[in-house]
Order: C-alpha cells, then sequence, then structure tokens
C-alpha cells in the first residue's frame, strides 16, 4: 500500500506541474515550463559529462539538480527560492543526510520535487568491490524512502541516481541498468565545491549555460554560496529565455 501511495503522489506532481496555473505572488515568475518522464529502457544514462547521451531537450531547456542535501541552513533557503519562482527540481540525496533531517525530504517532496538518490555517505564507488558499491547504494536509497515515505525500502519510488564525483564502473552500471534505475550525469556544473562568492558562481554557471544551450545542471543545495546564488540565476534565466524541465519516473499504468 505505501508503495502504491507513493506511485499515486508522483503521478499526482506530474499531473498538477504540467498544468500549474501562474505562480502565486509572482506573475512573472520562471515557472516550470513541462514535465519529462525519463525510463531506463529508453534513457538510461543521461548527462555528457559522465555519458555520450543525455535528456531528449529542446534549445534553451534545462533540468535544475541539486546533490548531497538535505542540510538545515541551506535546503530551506533553496527549497523556498524554487518555490517562490514555481520551479521544480530534482534532488539527489545523500542517506545520512536524510537520516538526520526526514522533515526536509518531506517538504520538498511535498513542494513537487523530484526524489533521487546518491549513495549514503558519498563515497567514490568506482574504488569498491562491486558487491560493496551496491550495498552502499542500497543504504542510501532505503534511508532516502524511509525519510520521505516512512517505509526502508531498496527498490526506489523514483529510479534515479547519482554516482557521487561520477565515479562509476562498467559493473555498477549494469546492474543499476537490470534494476531500471536511471543514472543521472550532468551537462553543466556550477563547480560550487569550489569556494567562490555568489556573484563569482553565477557568473560561472551562466557561461556554461549559454555555452551548453540546455541540458542537465548540476548544484550542490549544502552550499551556502549556491543558496544565496539562486534567486539571481532563477532570474538571469528567465531574462535570457531558458525555460525549466522538471524530470519525474516513467511509472506506466498503476495496479490496484
Amino acid at each position: 500500500m505505501t508503495r502504491l501511495l507513493a506511485i499515486v503522489a508522483i503521478a499526482v506532481l506530474a499531473h498538477s506541474a504540467a498544468t500549474a496555473e501562474p505562480c502565486p505572488g509572482n506573475a512573472d515568475a520562471l515557472g516550470t515550463e513541462r514535465v519529462l518522464t525519463v525510463d531506463a529502457k529508453t534513457t538510461p544514462r543521461v548527462g555528457r559529462k559522465h555519458f555520450p547521451d543525455t535528456l531528449p531537450l529542446n534549445d534553451k531547456e534545462l533540468v535544475l539538480t541539486f546533490d548531497d542535501g538535505p542540510w538545515p541552513t541551506t535546503t530551506p533557503r533553496v527549497l523556498a527560492t524554487l518555490k517562490a519562482e514555481c520551479v521544480r527540481a530534482t534532488f539527489f540525496l545523500l542517506g545520512r543526510n536524510a537520516d538526520a533531517h526526514p522533515q526536509l525530504v518531506r517538504r520538498a517532496l511535498a513542494e513537487g520535487h523530484t526524489i533521487g538518490h546518491h549513495t549514503y555517505s558519498h563515497p567514490l564507488l568506482n574504488q569498491m568491490t562491486p558487491d560493496r558499491a551496491e550495498a552502499e547504494i542500497d543504504r542510501g536509497i532505503g534511508r532516502d524512502e524511509l525519510a520521505a515515505y516512512g517505509q526502508f525500502r531498496t527498490t526506489p519510488s523514483t529510479p534515479f541516481f547519482r554516482f557521487p564525483g561520477f565515479a562509476s564502473s562498467q559493473p555498477l552500471l549494469d546492474r543499476l541498468t537490470q534494476r531500471g534505475i536511471v543514472v543521472f550525469g550532468a551537462d553543466v556544473w556550477a563547480s560550487d565545491w569550489l569556494p567562490m562568492t555568489p556573484e563569482a558562481e553565477l557568473q560561472l554557471l551562466m557561461t556554461r549555460i549559454v555555452q551548453a544551450g540546455r541540458g542537465i545542471v548540476l548544484m550542490h543545495d549544502t552550499k551556502a554560496q549556491t543558496a544565496a546564488m539562486l534567486p539571481g540565476l532563477l532570474r538571469e534565466l528567465k531574462k535570457r529565455g531558458f525555460r525549466i524541465v522538471h524530470v519525474v519516473p516513467d511509472i506506466g499504468p498503476v495496479s490496484h
């Protein structure tokens, strides 16, 4: 029953994003242009930073993603900014942070964002045996699922995963494909693991976005500079005619 409720919730969020009304209190909001369903059968690995192919996006379409959260001092600021602009994003969670801050996981989910997975403790998985690496992946999925839906399970409600540091291996990629889990790389990244001012990060990221023209954008909601930079980024994207695409899993028909 819990699994069914999670699937229905995803379907409702996808529908509401696709039919959203003008952004309350912000007539000039960036908004979310459309919803894109993603399935491992057709797009098992996406993002040209990591793989040859990416999502089927049109010119000036972006998917916003955030890694490593949730974090109590920065994730709420990121969520508030996204809500003010009616923008929906994908959060690739660390299981240990989901454990520590489950209320933020549930808030992100309730506000219409997609919950993906990023291991439990952020090790470089290509330096582990495949069995140990998959156990680390599953531990993260389980803790994320517990925080979001109240049930520990290693079959994710949203089968989206990103490797820490993009450190994959072919055996692990094959295992995730067999499990129907889409692996996300990125097309554009903020380099916000490096110390810089919000203004410098905005300039760097916008330069890369304009050069790429479309794609999956990688940021970290654990970084104060990114939380501070995000309002300016969304305004600049609106000004330059970029549009936001929200990715959700292709859940297929719901059986009762």
